[in-house]
């Protein structure tokens, strides 16, 4: 017993991070090194998409409407961090010119506002008990935590007692696969954990709301929900438990991290720093 506990406390020393997030958990699947580089070395330099931008925005709208702010004030907060964004931090892709730029920012600037007001002419009515959740929680059988923010923690409408919770996504066009989506069903499980930690209340369903970006020619809705029922999806929190671990037990072994080239959001700089060796990490943690 003593020999398993030291070698369970040897392994956590080993490890490089102090918790596993949806979103790092996804960047290390995607890419090793970028991975390594954000979350390891914690340098936050890699441009972000316009998209990213646009979707950040209307998140910190959403949270100032729910936290009480009229449509006009929310709408306001959104575009103006949006504007606070600084040229060098923005992934412009083929906008190489001043003039370029400037087309591309005021096209995210159209993009913000066509979306939020989308969401906000009719948003979802929800009993809402907290915005923009932050929290860690200790799983059994994980050898790490588990980090989320949930958008939204509401009374769940189909059970008395329980909390459902609500993620908010600005897209381009509508996911394919709906609730069954692979990345929607791991992201529902990290917050799961935590917000069950924070509330102390079951948890019942994770709700995504996707808001549309360009017009619907055909005037159908710029809103579709997805619903996963956590009662419904205890192979798919046996298969999170593997992948966890499985994940886990591959960062705490010495390895080389390699970059890929093909990642279409941080392939070139992953194979920038794999190139100059700026994070050459050879020695066990």
């Amino acid at each position: 017993m003593k020999r398993k506990r030291k070698a369970v406390q040897k392994t956590k020393k080993r490890l490089p991070i102090k918790h596993w997030s949806h979103s790092s958990l996804m960047a290390f699947l995607r890419n090793p090194l970028a991975w390594y580089k954000r979350y390891v070395e914690e340098i936050y330099d890699t441009p972000k998409t316009p998209a990213a931008i646009v979707g950040s925005a209307g998140h910190l709208a959403l949270e100032h409407f729910y936290k009480g702010a009229t449509k006009e004030v929310a709408i306001q907060k959104g575009l103006e961090s949006l504007r606070d964004v600084a040229d060098f931090e923005i992934d412009f892709g083929r906008a190489k010119t001043r003039r370029a730029k400037k087309e591309k920012r005021a096209q995210m600037e159209q993009d913000y506002l066509r979306a939020i007001s989308f969401y906000l002419a009719r948003p979802p009515k929800h009993d809402v008990l907290g915005v923009e959740v932050r929290g860690t929680a200790e799983v059994p059988g994980l050898p790490l935590p588990l980090k989320a923010i949930s958008d939204l923690v509401v009374a769940s409408s189909v059970e008395k007692g329980a909390v459902d919770i609500v993620d908010h996504k600005f897209v381009a066009s509508f996911s394919k696969g709906g609730a069954e989506k692979t990345l929607f069903v791991i992201q529902a499980i990290f917050n799961y954990y935590t917000v069950r930690e924070i509330f102390g209340k079951p948890v019942r369903r994770f709700i995504v709301y996707e808001c549309k970006k360009t017009k619907n020619a055909d005037g159908s809705s710029q809103m579709r929900r997805y619903l996963i029922d956590f009662r419904a999806r205890k192979d798919d929190f046996a298969v999170f438990h593997r992948l966890i671990n499985d994940a886990t037990a591959e960062i705490s072994r010495p390895r080389i991290f390699l970059p890929n080239p093909s990642d279409m959001f941080e392939g070139d700089n992953s194979f920038d720093l794999y190139r100059l060796g700026l994070l050459d990490e050879r020695d066990e943690f």
